[in-house]
C-alpha cells in the first residue's frame, strides 16, 4: 500500500511517504501504553485545556489545513474549511462536557454499601479512517478518547497522508503528550499485527464493507472491542404532501456535497407518484447548474472525485445500471477537464433486478424511484442491506416524523439536512456497521464501565433472604 498524495484536480503526484517500520510500530505501542498508565493517575479534567488548545490551533490554521485536505482528496476549499471548523467544535464540546459525561453513575441497590458505575479508560486504541473527511473522521474518535484517557494509533487512508500528518502535528504542537495520537503509514498486515498486540484494547474503523469485515475479524479473533461505520445507501423519502421546490432545494445539496462522496449522502430518492415528474425535472435543473473546476476557486461548485480509481468504479456502476435497464435522465457524459470529474447524473427505472440495486454509489449519482403509496416508500427505503442515515421530507414535521420512525437506519432527519454535530450520535445498523461515535455514546464507546460497591464493613446477609454466594 503506497501512501501518496495525488492532486485529483491536476493529477500531479505531490508527495509520497514511506511505510512505518517495525521499530516505529513498537515505539508507538510502547509510548501509547506508557501514556495510558500515566493518564490513569490523572483526572479527566487535566486534559480539557489541551483539547481546547487543539481546537484553537485548528481554527488558527484553518486555511492551511483546508488546502492540505483539498490537495489530498479534491473537495471544495470551502467544504474543507467547514470540516476544520467542525473538528474544532467537536474538540471544544468534549473539553467542555467530557468530565461531566464521564462522572460515575450511582446505582440504587439493596446491596450493602454504595454502588456506582465508574467510566475508566481501557488502553491504546487502533483507528482506521477513510479519505472523504480526512480530519473530521479522526476527530470523531480522537476528541472523546483523549478525554477518556485512551491513547490512539492512526492508520489513515493511503491517498490522504498529508492530512493525517497535519492532524498529528496540530495535536503535538498543542501540547498533547507523546503517544496521544500517533500517525503511522501502515499496510493491512501491519494493522492486523497491531490489533493482535495485547497493548491494544479497541479498534475504531470508518470505511468500506470489505475493510470493515477484515478489521472486525482481526478484532474479534483477539477479543478486542470494535466500532464500525461502513457506509450507507441512504434514502431521501419525499411524501405526497411535500413542497417539491423545498425538497429539491435540499436534495441536490445533500447529493452533491463533497462530490457525492459522503457515507450519509442521500443516494436513493424515493418520491410519491403525484410529484415524481416535477421532482425529477427540478432536480435535473439543479444538476445542470453545477460548475466543475478548480476546487480552490470559490466559483467552482463541483469538485473532482478523490481519485481515478474512484471515478472508474463509479462509471462501471453506472454502466452496469444502464445495461440492467436504468434510464439516464441527465449526466453520464465526460467533462473536458484533466481532473477526476464525474458529471452529476440522474438515474431512474432501477428495479430490484438491476445489478446495482443494492450497491452504494459513492459519487454524484442520484437514483430516483417512484412509489404509489407511503407504505411502498417505507418498504423501499428499508429494502437495503445498509442502514446508516436518511431524510424524510413531508408537508408537516409531525407527518415526516411518523414515517421517519419506521425507517431502519441509525439516523433519520425530517425536513432538514442530515448533519453531524458533536452532541448528536453517529452510526448505523445492518450492513452499515455497529457502535456510535460522537455524543455521550461515542464518549463511552471504549470505556470500562466498572462497578464499584463500597461498604463500611462486611454484611453477609444482603437483606434479600440469605447469604449471597456467587
Amino acid at each position: 500500500m503506497a501512501y501518496q498524495t495525488t492532486n485529483p484536480y491536476t493529477n500531479e503526484v505531490v508527495k509520497t511517504y514511506d511505510n512505518a517500520t517495525a521499530d516505529q510500530i513498537e515505539q508507538a505501542l510502547a509510548t501509547g501504553h506508557a501514556l495510558y498508565k500515566q493518564w490513569r493517575q490523572e483526572p479527566v479534567t487535566s486534559r480539557a485545556a489541551t483539547l481546547h488548545k487543539i481546537a484553537a490551533s485548528l481554527r488558527e490554521h484553518k486555511d492551511e489545513l483546508a488546502k492540505i485536505a483539498t490537495i489530498d482528496m479534491g473537495k471544495l476549499l470551502t467544504e474543507s474549511q467547514g470540516e476544520v471548523e467542525l473538528c474544532a467544535m467537536i474538540a471544544d464540546y468534549y473539553a467542555d462536557h467530557g468530565a461531566e459525561l464521564l462522572a460515575p453513575t450511582p446505582i440504587s441497590t439493596i446491596a450493602t454499601g454504595d454502588a456506582e458505575i465508574e467510566k475508566q479508560a481501557t488502553g491504546v486504541l487502533m483507528l482506521v479512517e477513510p479519505w472523504n473527511f480526512p480530519y473530521y473522521q479522526i476527530m470523531r474518535v480522537f476528541a472523546p478518547n483523549f478525554m477518556v484517557g485512551n491513547p490512539m494509533i492512526l492508520k489513515h487512508a493511503s491517498n490522504t497522508p498529508g492530512s493525517a500528518a497535519a492532524f498529528e502535528k496540530i495535536v503535538n504542537e498543542a501540547g498533547a503528550p507523546a503517544g496521544s495520537l500517533t500517525n503511522l503509514f501502515l499496510n493491512y498486515d501491519q494493522v492486523s499485527d497491531i490489533i493482535a498486540d495485547p497493548r491494544i484494547q479497541g479498534v475504531a474503523l470508518t470505511g468500506s464493507k470489505r475493510g470493515g469485515q477484515a478489521v472486525a475479524k482481526a478484532a474479534g479473533a483477539n477479543l478486542k472491542k470494535s466500532s464500525m461505520e461502513l457506509g450507507g445507501s441512504d434514502a431521501f423519502v419525499v411524501l405526497a404532501d411535500a413542497d417539491v421546490d423545498e425538497a429539491v432545494n435540499l436534495a441536490w445539496r445533500v447529493r452533491l456535497y463533497n462530490a457525492g462522496q459522503v457515507c450519509t449522502s442521500s443516494k436513493r430518492f424515493i418520491v410519491a407518484a403525484d410529484i415524481y415528474d416535477a421532482f425529477v425535472a427540478k432536480l435535473k435543473e439543479r444538476f445542470e447548474k453545477m460548475v466543475p473546476g478548480d476546487p480552490m476557486d470559490p466559483k467552482t461548485t463541483l469538485a473532482p472525485m478523490n481519485s481515478k480509481r474512484a471515478k472508474e468504479k463509479l462509471q462501471a456502476q453506472v454502466d452496469r445500471a444502464v445495461d440492467g435497464g436504468a434510464t439516464v435522465v441527465y449526466g453520464n457524459q465526460p467533462i473536458d477537464l484533466p481532473g477526476q470529474f464525474f458529471q452529476p447524473t440522474i438515474l431512474t427505472d432501477i428495479d430490484q433486478d438491476n445489478p446495482v440495486f443494492y450497491e452504494e454509489m459513492f459519487g454524484p449519482v442520484a437514483q430516483v424511484f417512484k412509489v404509489d403509496s407511503e407504505q411502498a416508500a417505507i418498504d423501499l427505503a428499508n429494502n437495503s442491506e445498509l442502514g446508516l442515515g436518511g431524510i424524510v421530507f413531508a408537508g408537516t414535521a409531525a407527518h415526516g416524523k411518523q414515517v421517519a420512525q419506521q425507517i431502519e437506519t441509525g439516523m433519520v432527519f425530517v425536513n432538514t439536512f442530515l448533519s453531524s454535530l458533536p452532541e448528536l450520535p453517529f452510526g448505523g445498523v445492518k450492513g452499515s456497521g455497529y457502535g456510535r461515535e460522537l455524543s455521550s455514546l461515542g464518549l463511552n464507546a471504549f470505556v470500562n464501565e466498572k462497578l464499584v460497591v463500597t461498604a463500611q464493613k462486611p454484611d453477609y446477609d444482603n437483606g434479600a433472604g440469605g447469604l449471597v454466594v456467587l
